[in-house]
């Protein structure tokens, strides 16, 4: 089977980053009031815990030998009062873990989408989206257990083997030290298991990203799919990334899992080595509630030691998926502010291409050395073979990406040097892929100018024609369509789509093919309303159909990486070049239909 283009591997990092637990350290260090606390209740716990043993002890050395059951009742009492005190303790630490961990974690999804707002067209359109998906969403929440049940308890846990220690050494110092002479072994398997874990966790959030992008765009183009019956092809690269998913899955946790038994194994044969020592000593160095306090507390010593374990697994597996996570967050926007860019002030719409240059690819131009100037008010259209740079011309005035040379102005101000918000903010771009979010048709109108009322909505919506439509719907403006407004037509997603330009109220104005999905009639319809929304305005249009372009001010003729003819359609039309041959084949098809 051919290697789909989802099923690939990430580069693998080959070094353990501590950097990394450092920078979601700075997501914890805002809470550490909160965790004094916690902590400070998880280690009273922990001390009144120690006691049980100890009372064992002396129950067992002391009050039933020489019948002294005012004792036995009194250490039941207290014992008891421990369990109590450790049962209301856990319970607090439960809770506030939670929900310290889902703050930070909720804290860390705020700072990846807020990052990703910034980030520039290029990186979207070199990444699958789902690949960008489950790392805001999936490998944020497998760090849900690091967090809630790891970190903090990691302290205590340690807290807990030194107060253990110190009890055990107390009771019999030679009995502790035969305790800890399997340590060195545990040190060398933990050594042995991590670089091998981190590898295949690693390998494991490639291929969970290959199948989560998979899946997505498989959802996204489920029409397509179905269109071209092309369903068993699918279901055949499915499967196969789903394979490699199951096998990775399998390696990393078979990896992980040997870390657990290996700790408790050494568990066993330390408590073991206590008991066959302790037994040939017992009624000679030490005595019966001796050891078996000492029992206890070798218990109590080795159960965290494994949950420490336990939490060096979480932390080897984690890793791979924070290197995803911070690798995201560090990744930087190719269009930024300039350092000394200044809000653009309020604007005529007078625009000035300066000699310039660009292409996607360094290599590969798409514009070479473009002049023209558009004075405020002026309509501009935008025709051309596809690929010749239409698009490109209203990208680089929207500053949706940087010119390789030259300069663009608006009203004499170099766009490079105005900070982007104010430079957008007075721009209304109305793309070809038209995107209808989720929500009610007020919302969708209203997207771009969030305090515009009512009124100006229905308003909007009737110069551009969609008012008529929207009140057909079941709620008329408080209807809620679903992602893409897939239950309306593509005519009334651009139609949505002119209403939110138009209550934007811009002085820039750019239609990207903005009535291709409208019919004739319509579109006879919207022209009067698009007089009005021009009015005023300097706007760009690209359209295909040249119909619509008629009255425009002037026409650019883009072509081999430059503006070939430039005109009104009178002027261009007289001088029977490119734009009169394009006019005429398209004159001619509508002739033959």
């Amino acid at each position: 089977m051919a290697r789909n283009k989802y099923d690939v591997d990430e580069e693998l990092t080959q070094e353990f980053n501590w950097g990394h637990y450092r920078r979601l350290g700075q997501y914890i260090l805002p809470y550490k009031k909160r965790i004094v606390k916690i902590l400070a209740v998880i280690i009273f716990a922990n001390i009144c815990g120690m006691f049980g043993p100890y009372f064992t002890k002396i129950a067992i050395d002391d009050a039933i030998p020489n019948g002294k059951s005012s004792l036995l009742y009194l250490i039941g009492g207290l014992f008891l009062l421990t369990l109590i005190i450790v049962g209301i303790c856990m319970r607090y630490r439960i809770y506030h873990i939670t929900e310290l961990g889902q703050d930070v974690l909720k804290g860390m999804r705020y700072d990846i989408f807020q990052h990703l707002q910034k980030l520039s067209f290029s990186y979207f359109d070199s990444r699958p989206h789902g690949k960008i998906l489950i790392r805001v969403v999936n490998y944020i929440n497998t760090l849900s257990d690091l967090l809630s049940n790891g970190l903090i308890n990691l302290i205590s846990d340690f807290f807990n083997v030194f107060i253990t220690l110190i009890f055990m050494l107390v009771i019999d110092p030679k009995l502790t030290l035969y305790s800890l002479v399997l340590m060195p072994v545990l040190f060398v398997m933990v050594m042995v298991i991590k670089t091998k874990q981190r590898k295949a966790y690693q390998v494991l959030s490639n291929k969970q990203s290959n199948l989560n992008a998979y899946i997505h765009e498989s959802i996204a183009g489920i029409k397509i799919t179905q269109s071209f019956a092309r369903e068993k092809e699918n279901y055949n690269i499915f499967n196969g990334i789903n394979e490699e998913y199951r096998t990775s899955w399998m390696h990393a946790v078979k990896i992980q899992f040997l870390l657990w038994p290996g700790v408790t194994n050494i568990s066993v044969m330390a408590t073991s080595l206590i008991y066959f020592l302790g037994i040939q000593q017992v009624g000679v160095h030490v005595s019966t509630g001796t050891l078996i306090a000492f029992i206890g507390y070798i218990n109590n010593f080795w159960n965290p030691v494994i949950n420490i374990g336990n939490f060096y697994n979480s932390l080897i597996t984690a890793t791979a998926y924070l290197e995803r996570i911070f690798e995201t967050m560090d990744e930087q926007p190719e269009i930024v502010d300039a350092p000394d860019a200044k809000p653009l002030p309020a604007i005529e719409g007078d625009i000035t291409f300066d000699h310039v240059t660009f292409g996607y690819e360094a290599d590969k131009l798409i514009l070479k050395d473009v002049d023209f100037h558009v004075q405020p008010g002026m309509s501009v259209a935008l025709v051309g073979p596809t690929g010749a740079g239409k698009t490109t011309i209203i990208n680089l005035l929207s500053r949706f990406y940087d010119v390789d040379a030259g300069t663009i102005a608006i009203d004499g101000h170099d766009i490079a040097h105005v900070t982007l918000a104010s430079l957008r903010q007075q721009m209304g771009v109305m793309l070809q892929d038209t995107f209808i979010f989720s929500g009610t048709i007020l919302e969708n109108i209203r997207y771009g100018r969030l305090d515009a009322t009512q009124e100006e909505i229905v308003a909007a919506a009737k110069v551009v024609r969609a008012h008529d439509f929207i009140m057909e719907l079941k709620d008329g403006y408080d209807t809620v369509v679903e992602e893409r407004g897939s239950t309306l037509s593509a005519g009334q997603r651009q139609l949505l789509a002119f209403a939110r330009t138009l209550l934007a109220n811009p002085k820039i104005l750019i239609l990207d093919e903005a009535t291709s999905s409208i019919d004739t009639k319509t579109e006879e319809l919207l022209q009067a309303g698009l007089q009005a929304l021009l009015k005023g305005r300097t706007s760009f249009i690209i359209a295909h159909r040249l119909s619509t372009i008629k009255n425009s001010d002037r026409i650019f003729y883009i072509a081999n990486q430059t503006i070939q003819e430039a005109g009104t359609h009178d002027e261009l039309m007289a001088q029977r070049g490119l734009y009169y041959h394009l006019y005429q084949s398209q004159y001619d098809l509508i002739k033959m239909q």
